[in-house]
């Protein structure tokens, strides 16, 4: 019986994307920070930039990568990012088996919503969770995101019901596999806190000279307090990320804004553009110039 009901809420689900998102693109729902999408082209593996988040498929599969690390997400796994992480994301669809998602930004204010009624003891620890995680669907997630696109779907539910609906799927979330990682994020657990902070520093000061033992220091860490504490939530050192941060913007500032590779590099902190071309083909396995659409030959 359990596997028809599955089946069946499977089906509703992908019969809710074929009217939300026939073709393939992205959607904005009308429910903030909600977003759907249909993706009929597999894409191999890739560096991509992602925020705190929740991710659930119902068709496709995406593997992503961190470091030495590697997490497949499907229509029986769901995903949780709970601070800002470059990634590398390899992408399994097709015309016959679309990927078929639905992403919801994570602040730390969306979760103490759900979560200030709770009596659970908030207690300080130095616990620190990793920033990433994939889950098991259970049922009751599955019916919640189910009726999630039920009200997405419908012009009347959507502003008053999806709200509603999906504080009851963060909180869902939250307090099931792995839900440690996002009711950190409201209770201020102070390590994870601090480092969070950090990283939307790095994100906001990336063109700045950024010295580790300064970024420590404003945590209220010693450096090796601070490098452990770091590595356990990001799975990378702190100049990685911030290298990898750096790239990933020079990245947006060519392909987006047309800066040139020399320029981008500039722009996002490098004093060596021919360091910057090095370390941008080892991380994108490209040249600039040549990602960039600057290079035809």
């Amino acid at each position: 019986m359990d596997s028809i009901t599955t089946l069946t809420k499977n089906q509703q689900i992908q019969k809710l994307y074929d009217i939300l998102v026939p073709t393939p693109k992205i959607i904005q729902t009308p429910i903030n920070g909600v977003r759907i999408y249909r993706t009929m082209e597999s894409t191999p593996r890739e560096p991509r930039a992602y925020g705190a988040m929740l991710v659930f498929l119902a068709g496709g599969q995406k593997r992503i990568f961190l470091g030495d690390k590697s997490f497949v997400l499907d229509s029986s796994n769901y995903l949780l990012i709970s601070v800002p992480l470059p990634v590398e994301c390899e992408m399994m669809a097709s015309p016959t088996d679309p990927m078929l998602g639905l992403s919801i930004s994570v602040t730390p204010e969306s979760i103490a919503q759900i979560l200030q009624l709770s009596e659970e003891s908030q207690t300080e620890t130095d616990y620190v969770p990793a920033g990433i995680h994939t889950a098991k669907m259970t049922e009751p997630i599955a019916d919640t995101f189910l009726r999630l696109l039920q009200a997405i779907a419908s012009n009347r539910d959507a502003p008053v019901l999806g709200p509603i609906i999906l504080k009851e799927l963060l909180y869902r979330v939250a307090y099931g596999e792995h839900g440690e990682s996002l009711r950190v994020m409201a209770h201020r657990n102070r390590r994870f806190f601090m480092i969070a902070r950090a990283l939307d520093r790095i994100h906001e000061e990336f063109n700045d000279y950024l010295d580790i033992r300064t970024l420590a220091f404003d945590a209220g860490m010693s450096v090796s307090t601070f490098h452990a504490s770091f590595k356990a939530i990001t799975n990378s050192s702190p100049l990685q990320y911030i290298k990898n941060v750096r790239l990933h913007k020079a990245r947006a500032l060519m392909k987006h804004d047309g800066l040139s590779a020399v320029d981008a590099s500039l722009r996002v902190g490098y004093e060596s553009p021919s360091q910057f071309s090095r370390e941008y083909k080892r991380f994108f396995g490209i040249t600039p110039a040549r990602d960039a659409g600057f290079v035809t030959s």
